[in-house]
């Protein structure tokens, strides 16, 4: 009997090859997840009664208005170890009121690598016996936990984990921060990253690389390249990307706190940037011959297409069928579509990632 998943994938196969159909795309490469325990994040409420507390999600009614808290025993879709982690987690904080009184939710963020980070979330001020039972809880249970409360954060050792992920036979470290972006189905985002590193073979010349977020695609793409240059607007995924650089000693990478829109007006001389400037960075001295790109889910502003338009080769991830197609009628205006995936990130929803390898005419 074929399982709802893979009639859910199928459907979502056929989806995205009849919009893009008018592009040519050769065949669509198909990445399915697995149909449990794949997501390594998860947050739950914390729901109260009179004598006892439960993980709860909020179900919308048919209209999307009232909405109704459902008790979570188990999330399925959740890593193993967030699932096994859960009922343990919950009946030690049930033990010390200090540690559940006014406790209004509980993050969870794991890694394929075995770390776990589990943020506490309250409706009140937390006070010095609060970390000493919450320290003693995390040596307990060999997890990392923060404490949040209204104007108030407590890291008790970090604030993140340590992922891993194996491309082409090598293994690179990722640090992934508390409330940063991450991709959730860690299954899926190591066969992203290993289509990008693919594709990547027939790509010439110096790499540039917009919205780069903690460097996941750029670590593994650094060994395609003589150089790459790689953009992001966020504080902390920059802080990230360069931990990461740094960690996995990869030294072609250039790392420039800047929009997408920012760096086509630096690309174009029509703005310099101090950024650029304390950074040391030369746009002059790349030979750029592809662009990465794996934008938002609003997609690529009119200024960094055609921008675009000047490379080779580019590789586009991106998140949102539907920006991506409207993208493409530009893109495809000077390119043509080599190579064509999907990826299922969120299986039983109707999102998908999409990759395209885009070839100059």
């Amino acid at each position: 009997m074929t399982s709802a998943y893979q009639q859910q994938l199928q459907a979502k196969v056929e989806r995205i090859s009849a919009q893009f159909q008018t592009f040519q795309p050769p065949q669509l490469e198909v990445f399915e997840s697995p149909e449990t325990n794949f997501r390594m994040r998860a947050e739950f409420r914390i729901w109260h009664t009179d004598d006892d507390m439960f993980y709860a999600m909020f179900e919308a009614d048919e209209i999307g208005k009232n909405k109704k808290a459902v008790r979570v025993d188990q999330f399925p879709i959740a890593s193993t170890q967030i699932n096994q982690l859960m009922p343990v987690l919950l009946e030690e904080i049930k033990q010390q009121k200090q540690l559940h009184h006014r406790l209004f939710e509980i993050d969870f963020l794991g890694s394929l690598s075995g770390e776990m980070l589990v943020t506490l979330i309250y409706h009140h001020k937390l006070n010095e016996e609060w970390q000493q039972l919450a320290h003693a809880l995390g040596e307990k249970l060999n997890i990392k936990i923060i404490g949040r409360s209204r104007g108030q954060k407590l890291v008790l050792s970090d604030d993140f984990v340590v992922e891993k992920f194996t491309v082409d036979q090598k293994t690179y470290q990722y640090k992934q921060i508390e409330n940063g972006f991450t991709q959730p189905n860690a299954v899926i985002c190591q066969k992203m990253l290993q289509w990008a590193s693919d594709v990547a073979n027939v790509c010439t010349g110096d790499l540039l690389e917009l919205y780069c977020g903690n460097g996941n695609f750029t670590l593994p793409l650094a060994q395609k390249f003589p150089k790459v240059l790689a953009t992001e607007l966020a504080k902390s995924s920059v802080y990230a990307a360069e931990w990461n650089i740094q960690a996995n000693q990869i030294n072609n990478i250039a790392i420039a706190r800047l929009a997408a829109e920012e760096f086509t007006q630096a690309y174009t001389g029509e703005r310099t940037f101090r950024r650029l400037q304390e950074a040391q960075i030369e746009v002059a001295d790349y030979n750029f011959g592809t662009i990465f790109v794996d934008p938002p889910r609003a997609g690529i502003d009119a200024e960094t297409l055609k921008l675009m338009q000047n490379f080779k080769h580019i590789i586009y991830i991106s998140c949102n069928p539907d920006t991506l197609a409207d993208n493409l009628q530009t893109l495809c205006q000077t390119h043509r579509i080599i190579r064509f995936a999907m990826f299922d990130q969120f299986p039983y929803t109707h999102h998908v990632e999409s990759g395209i390898l885009l070839e100059k005419r």
